[in-house]
């Protein structure tokens, strides 16, 4: 872990037609670390994932990586840099087997995306390495099932292990544990920390539960703009934060029992 930063925005802004959906959001992502964008619904998360990865572009503001100045970049270049959200390479092929849609992601590195007319002994050479990649989301032993066959939660591990197949450095998760029963958000929690190990990962989430437990830092927007950053238990005590959770979504902030 350490305290540079490997992605950084400064004063990130994106308006709508006189909307302003994030503003002024001055974001540290610290290397090796899990940081959470935690907030109501409507407070600018899904917005801000989507300006970090270019399918929106800012208005005004800057998204550093690395150090270095990205803001005018495209998508595919951010992501060739090593920043990858999970859905960027959805190639979760419900047709294909677990192990062929593992293949299917490893190939863009290679230059051979998708390239499905290549020879059966040329995509066989990558089998090693996709069952490596599904053993570290314990999905090998379902490799020759065909995807559609799986549980919600283990199509989302796929998610991840074709995610992971990019070789990321920084991974945007965009609400990991959503629609999921109890087991396999656990499952999916424990994931998480262990494909964080050696990279960095950056998320989404509702689960307080799951951010209480693994996030290092929280950042809680509401509408747009930053309200608190910091620790669980530092954020979950702070005024502001339990006001903008008052009502429905009150209990969230309880974490872990």
């Amino acid at each position: 872990m350490s305290d540079a930063p490997i992605l950084e925005t400064r004063a990130l802004t994106k308006e709508f037609k006189g909307f302003v959906a994030v503003s002024q959001v001055n974001l540290r992502v610290r290397r090796g670390t899990i940081h959470a964008l935690i907030g109501p619904n409507g407070a600018g998360k899904t917005t801000c994932f989507n300006l970090l990865t270019k399918f929106l572009t800012p208005t005004s503001g800057q998204i550093l990586f690395n150090g270095e100045d990205i803001t005018s970049e495209s998508s595919a270049r951010i992501a060739r840099r090593g920043v990858i959200r999970s859905f960027q390479i959805s190639s979760v092929f419900p047709h294909l087997t677990v192990l062929e849609n593992v293949r299917v992601a490893l190939q863009r590195p290679l230059g051979n995306s998708f390239q499905f007319w290549r020879s059966e002994r040329v995509l066989d050479s990558l089998n090693d390495r996709a069952m490596a990649l599904l053993e570290s989301v314990d999905l090998q032993r379902y490799a020759a099932l065909t995807a559609v066959e799986l549980s919600y939660g283990r199509k989302r591990a796929l998610e991840i292990a074709t995610t992971l197949a990019m070789d990321p450095q920084l991974m945007l998760l965009d609400e990991p544990t959503q629609g999921m029963g109890l087991e396999d958000v656990d499952r999916t929690r424990q994931l998480i920390q262990k494909v964080a190990a050696d990279r960095t990962v950056l998320m989404v989430e509702h689960n307080m539960s799951v951010v209480a437990s693994i996030a290092h830092t929280i950042t809680v927007l509401q509408r747009g703009a930053t309200l608190a950053e910091g620790p669980y238990a530092e954020v979950s005590r702070n005024p502001a934060v339990i006001e903008a959770y008052m009502g429905s979504a009150s209990a969230e902030l309880k974490g872990p029992h």
